[in-house]
């Protein structure tokens, strides 16, 4: 009797789909005991995202969290989501740093690596491939799924035949946007299961409302392995519920096998537990039938979200996700998963918000250029020289990227030791700072704290009324900036008021209490010209040095914002002086340096 396998994915991509990749493993382990029981093909609980959320927001070392839940999950294989050559960062790496990464995963507790590359370019699946191999581990090969004049069944299939040749233990079909429709579906897997002798998985995310269907009708197309998540956590931009298609299949061909009564118990465990991060919950939480057209993931869609509100702009979130087809089209049609997907998503953003490519993100420059690899169409002309120029090349990159990229890992690992000061360093730290080299310094310093703790939101009690009036703010001289601390909703915000009017907020890491003095703020331009900060991020290099002569035009902040990096350019000739310090966060319109 054929049975159907199930994936669950409640580890990894359903709360990265529902609450922005914010579970902390302190709410993993518990129930690990009871996951580990219910018999699943596999359990995904790493990848990107989750690797970045742990040093980004959790303080948590995701390098730990896998090792505690290969401890915690015995009888039942992990599986993590790799990005091919970018591994789980925004860039190529050197096959050097694939392969060393690669090993650390499967040593410390992989043993099945989907592999993906957002372009679908077999080229880069290769360093990984090559080194999941060496590990003896299970490779599983994914197709990328988008539907545009360039992606037909044909393609799909020409391209199961091509990761079969690497070496793929089985296919997934990745249908990160909930676009596979069920009957596609159903033709899909027929047409691949005539050429390729592999298992096929099928990953359809639930936010069009498709995919309960889709995952029927891949069963009876000969799928092997569908990709669900428990119930609590499932639907809206995650997946099909686990239970839902255990009953649908149950006293069938397809039938899992799986106890139902078990697995509502681990969907009660979960539905507390989901009350911790309900800040974090995004709002599309039933079916989006815009993401037809926008084909925007699911676990993009919460990430910009709130993306949107950071740069102040959540009303725009039609416009956005309108423009990312227009961005996509000019792409190439790149599949929108990550990378990609944060490229056009970002760069989608950025039209809306300045106008169509006046700013182009340093990551959209290299996808246009060729350095993510080949695209499935050709991509706007125009667009592409504007990038080409902008990085002083001639003409866009044809061979396989990493070629161009020599072996780093022993670079990487010399920078590790200087910023942890440190003459040894593990294989996981310098692999942690390769990934997120932004982003790990400060974990690092932070580490020894532990994770943080999320709890249910208890109801904001009533304020009390004032015993007396509360005297405002004397004003500062007129040629002084005015410095307040402002607490709105339980969070500081540091509130400067520059002398021509301008106003800079930035807000502090902490719901603290309001303190007696604001902290120190930007330095007051003084009689220059002042460049703002375009969009809320983080500056994370100088262009230029303090003091130099620049020109109209000339780039002299980097700064990182929704993940990708942008340029801030001089608008006069001068000389420049910063306002904010690197690694400082700012908001939009915060005065960032001046130039006189």
């Amino acid at each position: 009797m054929a049975k159907i396998k199930l994936t669950d994915l409640v580890l990894r991509d359903a709360h990265q789909s529902l609450f922005a990749t914010r579970m902390v493993t302190a709410d993993m382990l518990p129930i690990c005991d009871k996951l580990d029981k219910v018999g699943f093909f596999a359990l995904e609980a790493w990848g990107g995202a989750t690797f970045d959320s742990a040093i980004r927001f959790l303080n948590e070392d995701p390098w730990e969290r896998l090792r505690k839940l290969k401890a915690a999950l015995p009888a039942t294989k992990i599986m993590m989501l790799l990005r091919g050559q970018n591994l789980l960062g925004y860039r190529h790496y050197a096959d050097d740093v694939v392969a060393k990464f690669v090993e650390a995963a499967a040593r410390n507790g992989v043993d099945i690596f989907r592999i993906f590359d957002a372009l679908n370019d077999p080229r880069n699946f290769k360093a990984a491939t090559d080194a999941a191999k060496k590990t003896g581990k299970h490779i599983q090969a994914a197709i990328s799924y988008a539907t545009t004049p360039f992606h037909t069944i044909e393609k799909y299939v020409e391209l199961a035949k091509e990761y079969a040749k690497v070496g793929a233990d089985s296919l997934c079909i990745k249908d990160m946007s909930g676009l596979l429709k069920p009957y596609t579906a159903y033709d899909l897997i027929k047409a691949i299961k005539k050429e390729v002798d592999l298992p096929i998985e099928i990953h359809s995310h639930a936010t069009t409302g498709m995919s309960v269907a889709t995952l029927t009708k891949s069963a009876e197309a000969g799928a092997d392995i569908l990709d669900t998540v428990i119930s609590s956590l499932s639907m809206g931009t995650s997946h099909s519920p686990t239970e839902t298609m255990v009953e649908i299949f149950k006293g069938t061909e397809y039938d899992t096998g799986l106890d139902i009564n078990l697995l509502l118990e681990i969907a009660a465990y979960f539905r507390e537990v989901r009350k911790n991060y309900k800040k974090f919950e995004s709002s599309f939480l039933g079916a989006d039938t815009r993401i037809l057209v926008s084909q925007v993931p699911g676990g993009m869609l919460s990430n910009l979200e709130s993306q949107l509100k950071e740069q102040g702009a959540s009303n725009k979130i039609d416009e956005v996700l309108k423009e990312i087809a227009v961005v996509q089209k000019d792409f190439g049609y790149p599949p929108l998963v990550t990378p990609s997907s944060q490229i056009v998503g970002t760069q989608a953003v950025f039209n809306v918000l300045f106008g169509r490519y006046n700013k182009l993100t340093g990551e959209s420059m290299d996808l246009l250029a060729g350095k993510y690899g080949a695209c499935a169409a050709p991509k706007n002309s125009e667009v592409v020289k504007k990038a080409l120029d902008a990085l002083k090349m001639d003409k866009e990159i044809t061979h396989r990227p990493a070629d161009d990229i020599p072996h780093e890992y022993e670079k990487l690992e010399g920078e590790a030791k200087k910023v942890l000061g440190t003459d040894s360093v593990t294989v996981e730290d310098v692999l942690t700072y390769a990934m997120f080299p932004k982003v790990a310094p400060d974990f690092f310093k932070k580490r020894s704290q532990g994770p943080v703790k999320f709890t249910p939101e208890a109801a904001a009690p009533a304020a009390p009324a004032p015993a007396a009036p509360v005297a405002a703010p004397a004003a500062p001289p007129a040629n002084q900036a005015a410095r307040y601390m402002v607490n709105v909703d339980g969070t500081n915000f540091n509130v400067v008021v520059q002398p021509a009017g301008s106003v800079a907020i930035t807000a502090t890491p902490t719901a603290a209490p309001v303190p007696s003095a604001a902290a120190p703020a930007p330095a007051a331009p003084s009689g220059g010209t002042v460049i703002p900060a375009p969009v809320a991020g983080t500056i994370i290099r100088y262009a230029v040095n303090e003091g130099e002569q620049v020109s109209s035009g000339t780039t002299i902040i980097i700064i990182e914002s929704m993940k990708m990096e942008l340029e801030i350019k001089s608008t006069v000739t001068g000389k420049v002086h910063f306002l904010v310090p690197t690694g400082t966060q700012v908001t939009s319109q915060q005065p960032v340096a001046e130039v006189k």
